[in-house]
This record gives structure tokens, sequence and C-alpha cells, in this order.
């Protein structure tokens, strides 16, 4: 969980943004509910010194990335750097290939806790053994950092890279867009519908320490109100890596309510850390499952049409299970107690059918509490949104 620059700010970043930027998750309710990276993306690199170790761009990070990486840290916060696997980054600026050791290094003296390593330029590398070398210079570095490979998807890194990366990404760049995709010629965007149906086949090689990284979110960054919290949701049901990509300084409420709903994030920080499963699809609605931890569920439904659509589930009658995670929902023989994430309500129980209209380009999202009994009127007072 934490932040990244690329989504809002891409090649224009500077240690002023970043300042502001870890300022604002440490005060606005970020931190608390479990933000902790500052990542830097492209364009923060300058050149390599006599020695060929990388420097911070002079003008944009004039004090020097141990002294940002310092302030972080004393905000009680994380700090991440970008680099890329070819000799050039995505954005034209110093990458780490034949530098990978001496990077490493440089990267641990600075205090750095998380690398997003890219993959642009690389295209007569063996992906495999590009992002092992990495891996083994991090080790050697002997600074433990998070290590998010970004390859795209190419190299089906899900079959090779859980002894190598913490996170592999899975599918091409995201935009704020909830459906369709973004044409540049010899490469694409993809909006949230898109890059969530490539999740699908996916979640069988996901688990805690080695998980699909679907790209950065979007939320707070153009999107509806109900977008992004169908966006933000669905990458909880996921077990998706939550760095946010807005500009967390001026941020509009119902965005940061979003970002800090306690409910949903225990969705996705669940220690059974097992990718949520399409059920079932009625029209335009989705119904989407994900066990958790302790016999609980969660349940989404999502509507990926832009009318609102009614839906409705006869629990007893649907059979809920998983043959992942070896779980069994048993409706027929367990009632379940039904939570509103979003609203923070009780919903009734899995005895009665649901019933519910959900708007266009959003979703009903429900936790199943297999003890049969909804959370307090005292519970609730901790939810404020």
């Amino acid at each position: 969980m934490g932040w990244n620059s690329w989504n809002k700010f891409q090649c224009d970043v500077d240690e002023q943004i970043i300042r502001a930027m870890a300022d604002a998750m440490a005060t606005n309710g970020m931190k608390d509910a479990g933000y902790q990276y500052i990542n830097i993306d492209d364009c923060w690199q300058g050149q390599r010194d006599v020695q060929g170790f990388i420097q911070p761009d002079p003008k944009k990070f004039p004090s020097g990335m141990k002294a940002l990486a310092d302030y972080v840290h004393g905000k009680g916060l994380k700090f991440g750097l970008y680099s890329d696997a070819g000799a050039k980054t995505c954005g034209g600026r110093l990458a780490s290939r034949g530098h990978e050791y001496q990077d490493a290094l440089t990267y641990a003296q600075w205090g750095v806790d998380y690398l997003k390593y890219d993959w642009c330029g690389c295209e007569d590398l063996n992906a495999k053994g590009a992002y092992t070398t990495m891996r083994d210079a991090l080790h050697a570095a002997g600074r433990p950092m998070v290590f998010s490979m970004c390859e795209w998807g190419q190299n089906k890194p899900w079959h090779w890279a859980e002894d190598i990366g913490h996170s592999w990404r899975t599918t091409a760049d995201i935009y704020p867009a909830f459906d369709g995709a973004l044409e540049h010629g010899s490469w694409q965007q993809w909006s949230v519908l898109k890059i969530l149906d490539a999740q699908k086949p996916l979640r069988v090689f996901a688990g805690p320490g080695h998980w699909n990284d679907p790209d950065m979110l979007e939320v707070g960054n153009g999107m509806t109100v109900s977008e992004d919290r169908a966006h933000f949701s669905m990458w909880c049901m996921l077990c998706a890596p939550l760095i946010s990509g807005n500009d967390l300084a001026h941020m509009k409420p119902e965005v940061l309510q979003i970002f800090t709903n306690p409910e949903v994030i225990a969705v996705n920080q669940d220690k059974f850390g097992v990718q949520a499963f399409v059920y079932s699809t009625n029209a335009n609605v989705e119904i989407w499952f994900k066990p958790l931890a302790g016999g609980d569920w969660a349940m989404c439904a999502l509507n990926r049409g832009k009318q609102s659509q009614n839906t409705s589930f006869d629990w007893k009658n649907e059979k809920v299970g998983d043959a992942l995670s070896k779980r069994d929902a048993n409706f027929s023989v367990t009632t379940y107690a039904l939570q509103n994430l979003w609203t923070h309500q009780p919903a009734g129980t899995t005895a009665d059918v649901l019933s519910a209209e959900i708007p266009g380009h959003d979703l009903l999202m429900l936790r199943l509490k297999e003890n049969g009994t909804a959370l307090d009127a005292g519970a609730q007072k901790n939810h404020p949104h």
C-alpha cells in the first residue's frame, strides 16, 4: 500500500512534490489506513559519476536522494524508486543494464525500501534472467526492498517469478477510464475493466509474498466517484498492491474516503491471500467471490454497464465453492450475516434472497460473516465514512 508518482505527474516530478505527497499521506488518514510507500517513478535520474554510480537529476532533486529518503522515513513512511532492466528507461533516462549491482548498492545506501523495475528497451534480454540479476543484486546490497517487477506480462511472469519478485505486472499500463483501451500505435493503455478481465485466469499464481499486479490505481484521476469506488473495490478483491497514483495533496473528500475505507482495505489485506473469482454473470452484472480468513467471504456485484441493473441472488440455491482454496460457502447449511462495506451498515443475512439495484459502473460490496451476527452498533462507530 502506497503511492507512485507516474499516473499523475509522469516526468514532471521533483523533491518538492515528493515531500508534499509524504506530508499528505502522513496526515490525511492514509498512513493510519495502512499506506506506507512513497515511490518515485521514472525521470528522477541524472548522470552516472566517473565510477558509474547513478546520480539523481540535480535540478529536480538538488538535496539528493538520501536526504529525500530520510525525510520520507521521518514521516514514518517508506521510500521507493524506479529503474529499468534496459540501458534506458521508458522516459529515456539512464537505466540499470550492466549496472545492476552498482545501482542496488546505491539504492541501499540511500535508504530505498521499494524498487519498481521496468522493461523498456529490453527486446534482446531474457526476462527471467534480467529480473533474477536484479533480485540477486538487491539481496547482495543487504537492505530489504520490495521488488516490483514491471514487464507488463509479456513473458508470462506468473509462471516463473514467484521466487524472483514480490509482485509482477500482468498487463499494459492503466489509464483513467472504466472501459476500453487507448491506442498509441505500437502499444496500448488499458482501462479498469480490460485489466480486470486479464486477471481472471491468473488467480492460481498469486499468494502471500508473490502477487499479480494489475497496475497502479487511477482513483482520483478523473473517473466518476462510482467508477473510482468500483475500481478500488475490485483491486481489493484481486489482492492487488494498492498503489495510489493521484495528487494526494489536492484530493476531494470523496476520493480520500474511497482510499481509506477500512472494511474494503481489510478485504485486500486479508491474510488468507486468495484472489477473487467470477461466480456468475447476469447481463452486465458480474458476481465475484473472495474467500477470507476465518471462514468469511467477500462478494461484489459489479455492474460493467453504463445503465443501472437490478440483480437478485438466492443464496440457498447457489453453490459457491472454490477449488483453489478448498473452501465451500455452503449457504444451504450456514447462514451468514451481510455487511455492506460502502455504507458500513448490516444488510440482512443469507437466509433471505438478496435483491439490489446496481448503478452503472458501480457495485455492491458485501462481507459475509460466518458467525451469523452482523456488526454491532458499537463496532460501526469506528467507521466515520
